[in-house]
């Protein structure tokens, strides 16, 4: 069955509709009652106290004044009741790591291993991390859990593990040398502590150079009964950095600059949009796992609220409404929203270097077009194919060209990228604008939310953006 969302008729149509009075029910169609519109001698609303007091979770509202509880949406709720347990922890485009019970214990393996990561569709690196995956997958566990931990190293070299932010026994820290012996290849060290704290914590290896070659991992810890306000989404993502020569699809760990960047693994536009509901309460946390550079996150559409950092959850007299989001190395930012914005809106690093594929002549395997690569022309055995017949125009503007050059796509490309259910819908050419430390969220009106997520129906390229910027969507206003 083909869906056409875009040709969705309102069902309240006739005079009404055709005057602009639609129910205020319906998407964008809330019209302004007569109070509102009445303006005192100064032109601003009589009622306008009121009007700015109260927050609505399916429109643009204020909330009241800053110390106000509903500000910006500051405590408002998701949908579910308090007193229930978290919401389970999303990190698109990585795994969790499963475990088993061991007389009273949760036990997980891990496994240090070399991996090849798809960072862009076709575009294989060789890189480190854990179970054959970079970043590594999610522990996930609740507060007052005992947790074992046994790794092993299946690296060519020694390694340890870090439990970052964690408070537990000075011999499970994880620093070789200062609290345990190196782990040699092919051996298994076990580590195993009681977790009293509840936050957005990480793993990672405790030697430089294999963490600058991808080595982390989410470990969130829970706890038994979520924070009010209950949150309805709880999304991960970790940004990292690497540079790539020329002619390699292997990092340069002892590198000073980075020039490929990627968000769990995977750099735009093949990073996984984050889906959510019209209305639902969101929490997005954030790690900065890149070897040196911080990154200035920026999100668009709606005001966050910073509630978390790698050292756990800040009281809410504490909690700052932002909008772009400063997160430093090995830092984690825990941020909360009222998604009432429907739409598809980026979310992404704001430095101009990390916002694209890559911002650099050449790097790895890819070599630009409108590029000189007679130097890269040799006899080594994985350089990439090139044009050699490519030169650089003689361009009459001068500074010309400033965007973004030789982005072009293959087809397979696009059908790779296109093929996540999270992108149903999204305008055919949305990929030109999602580049490097950038990704979507989606703001999904109900009914679209379960076309897109749920249903097997065919959804046409823009259906549903088209269908949300004209309104025709049902939405449940108090």
């Amino acid at each position: 069955m083909k869906i056409d969302v875009t040709r969705r008729r309102i069902l309240l149509t006739g005079a009404a509709a055709a005057a602009g009075t639609l129910s205020a029910q319906w998407g964008h169609g809330e019209p302004l009652d007569a109070s509102q519109s009445h303006k005192d001698s100064v032109g601003r609303s009589k009622n306008s106290n009121s009007e700015f007091s109260d927050y609505s979770r399916y429109r643009p509202s204020f909330g009241g004044p800053p110390d106000s509880d509903k500000y910006l949406g500051k405590l408002v709720p998701g949908f579910r009741s308090s007193g229930l347990e978290p919401v389970p922890f999303e990190a698109p485009d990585l795994k969790k790591l499963s475990w088993k019970m061991v007389n009273g214990v949760k036990e997980f393996e891990l496994r240090c291993t070399p991996v090849k990561r798809e960072f862009l569709p076709g575009q294989y690196m060789n890189v480190w991390g854990f179970n054959d995956s970079m970043p590594g997958p999610t522990i996930e566990a609740f507060q007052g859990d005992r947790v074992r931990i046994i790794v092993h190293n299946e690296l060519p070299e020694p390694t340890s593990i870090h439990w970052h932010g964690l408070e537990l026994p000075v011999e499970f820290d994880g620093v070789p040398g200062v609290t345990q012996h190196l782990i040699p290849p092919g051996e298994t060290y076990i580590y195993q502590y009681d977790l009293h704290q509840t936050g957005t914590f990480f793993y990672h290896s405790h030697v430089a150079m294999q963490e600058a070659f991808g080595m982390i991992g989410f470990f969130i810890i829970h706890p038994r009964v979520a924070y009010d306000p209950p949150v309805d989404r709880d999304f991960g993502l970790i940004f990292q950095g690497f540079f790539i020569p020329p002619n390699s699809s292997t990092p340069d760990s002892m590198r000073m600059d980075w020039n490929w960047h990627t968000i769990n693994g995977r750099s735009g536009p093949y990073t996984t949009p984050l889906a959510c509901k019209h209305g639902e309460r969101v929490r997005i946390r954030l790690v900065d796992f890149s070897p040196m550079q911080h990154h200035p996150i920026h999100i668009h559409g709606h005001t966050v609220w910073l509630t978390g950092t790698e050292g756990g959850r800040i009281p809410s007299s504490a909690w700052i409404p932002r909008n772009t989001i400063l997160v430093g190395v090995a830092v984690a930012q825990d941020f909360e929203f009222i998604a009432f914005n429907p739409g598809d809106w980026t979310f992404h690093c704001h430095m101009t270097h990390h916002m694209m594929n890559h911002m650099v002549r050449q790097v790895g395997p890819r070599i630009r077009g409108e590029e000189d690569v007679s130097q890269y022309l040799n006899s080594l055995p994985n350089r990439p194919v090139a044009e050699p017949a490519l030169e650089n125009p003689a361009f009459g503007v001068p500074g010309y060209p400033q965007k973004m050059q030789d982005m072009d796509m293959s087809r397979e490309m696009l059908e790779k990228i296109n093929q996540k259910r999270e992108t149903r819908g999204m305008r055919k050419n949305w990929h030109m604008g999602i580049k490097g430390l950038m990704t979507v969220l989606r703001v999904l009106p109900e009914e679209y939310f379960d076309l897109v997520m749920r249903s097997n129906d065919d959804v046409r390229p823009g259906a549903i953006f088209e269908a949300i910027a004209k309104g025709q969507y049902r939405t449940y206003r108090p």
